[in-house]
């Protein structure tokens, strides 16, 4: 009998807050891997394909969902803020990680990473115990959007609530709200020194045009130096998903996860 692949199965949804949260999950061994998508990607993107693969292959845990007005998800993508697609990133943690997890975040995926690891520390949980983060975009709103607004954009935002960017990677603009960056500024991470508590393996493009090389460096100047490890891409895009960018990403993964049993 052949069997299916994981993402081949409907997916499974938890309400939360109202909204109807898409997850998909194989049990497996631990630490199982908790994949955290980017801003208006979705859970059957390549590097989430290529990690579920993979995950299979080694009888490892694997979990995913979408956030909120991403893919297969309820609810209206103009209502998403971080502390929405934080708390239902939270939600879908609690409700189906057992045991030890490495969080994998791509862009702003490593935003809600990042405040996943401190809302848990908070609550006295220390499941998480590495971090893969790729093309990292904490604070994007107040560090990469907000001092590059223009006048029009700025006037969308007083006027309409909401300004519209034409993106590289659909044929549906941006959509940016001002609830988004709002909100964004109450969730920011790279104010001061951030603690992990655990190892952190950096995944960056130096051709990437959507978020600046120059920000990972930053972020890996407030992380613990001595568990973090940064991998510069020299032809490396946003995207990362090109064949060697895939295997550099499963050998991340793959080598934290040895660290973590």
């Amino acid at each position: 009998m052949i069997a299916t692949p994981p993402s081949s199965l409907a997916p499974v949804f938890l309400d939360v807050d109202g909204s109807d949260i898409a997850v998909r999950h194989s049990d497996g061994s631990t630490p199982g891997i908790v994949w955290l998508g980017g801003y208006k990607s979705d859970m059957l993107g390549t590097k989430a394909e290529t990690l579920s693969d993979w995950a299979a292959t080694e009888g490892r845990a694997f979990l995913r969902h979408d956030y909120s007005g991403h893919g297969e998800s309820g609810g209206a993508f103009a209502d998403g803020t971080i502390s929405k697609w934080l708390a239902q990133s939270l939600a879908v943690f609690r409700h189906f990680a057992k045991g030890d997890q490495i969080l994998v975040g791509s862009s702003m995926g490593a935003w809600i990473a990042l405040r996943m690891v401190q809302e848990l520390r908070k609550a006295g949980d220390a499941a998480v115990v590495g971090l893969v983060l790729l093309a990292p975009a904490p604070d994007f709103t107040s560090d990469l959007i907000e001092p590059v607004l223009t006048k029009a954009q700025k006037r969308d935002l007083a006027e309409k609530g909401f300004f519209a960017e034409p993106s590289d990677y659909s044929a549906e603009p941006y959509v940016y709200t001002r609830a988004l960056i709002e909100d964004g500024r109450n969730n920011r991470v790279m104010a001061g020194p951030i603690d992990t508590h655990c190892p952190v393996h950096i995944l960056q493009g130096l051709a990437d045009a959507d978020v600046p090389s120059s920000h990972a460096l930053r972020l890996v100047s407030l992380l613990p130096a001595d568990d973090v490890t940064l991998s510069l891409i020299p032809d490396g895009d946003h995207r990362l998903s090109r064949p060697q960018d895939l295997d550099m990403l499963v050998r991340a993964v793959g080598d934290l996860a040895k660290r973590g049993h």
